[in-house]
């Protein structure tokens, strides 16, 4: 690489973050003072050249970051912004929400539950409730599941982003491909997963709704002596209950036909 192409590609970074940073800034104008947003507004808040707040503005409302005031100059956030707030409101009040349900659920079945959130690309354990047993089975908060884990193929079924869900699993070798498809379906009719690994470890995982869709997925987890696999076990049916229960709290809808 010459030097002056290494000159070139310093610039285009800095180009970029010069671009992430004045589109933070644009969309940190919008608060409750300001639900609605002009262009020389923005130029006067901003410090900018009004030629180059156009340009931004133009930029966000294609990529839906904002969107026009019908029959006037003004802004708004757009559908993305709006749906990337859904998600995150959805996620701090399931982490409000999930911990009695959880703490109830484990003195009921006797083993350990755990909540997972969907991270870039699969699962990652938020919230863990231990259960008080001399056999303890828990897992670490902060873990990535595999996408083969009960609680990823919950989150495949469900995911608004279905292209997304079929490019995760197409990333997966065969015959792992196939068969994770396969239970996805399955989970789909029933509503719920369960799986007994080569330890004998049992995950029963069910999903939990919110308005924009799944939030969250919630396991029990135990030797196969202490959890059952059947999904009409007295167990399953328990953790069902509870993720149907923090569905209608967090105002989502169990999908038909689901179990």
């Amino acid at each position: 690489m010459t030097e002056r192409q290494d000159d070139r590609q310093v610039t285009a970074r800095e180009q970029d973050i010069q671009a992430v940073s004045r589109t933070a800034q644009i969309l940190g104008l919008f608060g409750p003072e300001t639900p609605e947003l002009s262009v020389a507004e923005a130029t006067r808040r901003l410090g900018l050249n009004r030629t180059t707040v156009h340009r931004y503005f133009s930029s966000m409302i294609g990529c839906g970051l904002l969107e026009r005031v019908e029959e006037s100059a003004l802004v708004r956030p757009g559908r993305s912004i709006l749906q990337l707030g859904s998600f995150a409101l959805g996620r701090q009040r399931i982490m409000q929400m999930a911990p009695a349900h959880m703490r109830e659920l484990v003195r009921e079945i006797k083993v350990s539950t755990v909540l997972s959130l969907w991270g870039t690309s699969g699962p990652v354990v938020s919230l863990v409730e231990e259960a008080e047993h001399p056999t303890l089975v828990t897992v670490r908060v902060g873990s990535q599941l595999a996408l083969d884990s009960s609680q990823a193929k919950v989150f495949l079924a469900y995911l608004p982003d279905q292209f997304n869900a079929d490019r995760l699993t197409g990333s997966l070798p065969e015959p792992q491909r196939t068969e994770t498809r396969r239970r996805i379906e399955e989970i789909r009719r029933a509503g719920m997963s369960s799986h007994v690994n080569h330890r004998g470890i049992c995950v029963v995982a069910a999903p939990v709704f919110a308005a924009t869709g799944i939030c969250a997925t919630i396991a029990a987890v135990g030797t196969e002596r202490m959890l059952p696999a059947a999904l009409d076990s007295r167990e399953a049916t328990a953790l069902k209950a509870v993720c149907k229960r923090l569905t209608k709290e967090m105002g989502g809808t169990w999908p038909e036909g689901a179990g």
